[in-house]
């Protein structure tokens, strides 16, 4: 997922896609214990993601990204 495309999330869709892709690594990880993962490095992507969406939140929380309600003033 691009940066550009996480700026333009509200934040419930971010929270929403953050629990989706942590769901999914569970499920991957114990694909991964029974070796019956099919493509590892979908690991590597999803933990990526994650964390670029933590960061999207994070940066919302300390007021580095415009929202809807800061635009107004």
């Amino acid at each position: 997922m691009r940066r550009e495309e996480l700026r333009e999330m509200s934040i419930k869709e971010l929270e929403s896609r953050l629990l989706d892709n942590l769901e999914e690594l569970e499920n991957l990880k114990f694909q991964k214990a029974l070796q019956q993962l099919e493509n590892p490095l979908r690991i590597r992507h999803l933990r990526r993601e994650v964390a670029q969406v933590k960061t999207a939140l994070r940066g919302n929380e300390l007021g580095l990204r415009n929202t809807s309600d800061n635009e107004e003033s």
